[in-house]
């Protein structure tokens, strides 16, 4: 497959069948997920995988949409502040280095036949408790990961006049 019909696959998947993700497809994807470039190469990130009971209802707490919990395995991505590249304008840079490892992840997921969903509404200080994540590591996003039990619904996309601009 190539990368835009890959592109094209992708999408925010809102049910998952109950069955497992293989380990080898985990390890596939999260070895994507390492790959990704950053800022000055700092990679200030932080994946957890949350597949254990006990932690899915942990995080569960920080998201309560009855579609979550239909995923049988989840990725809580953050940022480490401490690590993070700042520009010298005092830009950081460490949600833009996320935004970039997620997707990375996304698209892994989808080449590996599986669906996901940026989370980026939920409780980030309930999870960070919850986890008892370190005071520089902000969770940025969770990513539900699963074999999708819905179609992607069709989403008007821009043109490309629209978005693109030669100057």
């Amino acid at each position: 497959m190539d990368f835009l019909e890959l592109v094209k696959r992708r999408y925010s998947c809102r049910a998952y069948e109950p069955r497992s993700v293989e380990q080898e497809k985990v390890d596939y994807v999260m070895e994507c997920v390492r790959m990704a470039p950053s800022a000055v190469n700092r990679q200030p990130w932080r994946f957890r995988i949350v597949g254990s009971e006990e932690g899915k209802e942990r995080l569960r707490q920080c998201y309560g949409r009855d579609w979550f919990k239909t995923a049988p395995l989840y990725v809580i991505a953050s940022v480490l502040h401490d690590v993070e590249w700042v520009r010298a304008d005092g830009k950081h840079h460490g949600d833009i280095d996320i935004a970039i490892a997620v997707e990375h992840l996304c698209l892994a997921a989808t080449a590996q036949g599986l669906a996901t969903c940026w989370v980026c509404n939920f409780d980030a200080a309930l999870c960070k408790q919850l986890f008892d994540l370190p005071a520089d590591e902000e969770p940025a996003v969770i990513i539900p990961v699963g074999y999708a039990a819905d179609e992607p619904q069709e989403k008007r996309r821009k043109t490309a006049d629209e978005i693109v601009f030669r100057v």
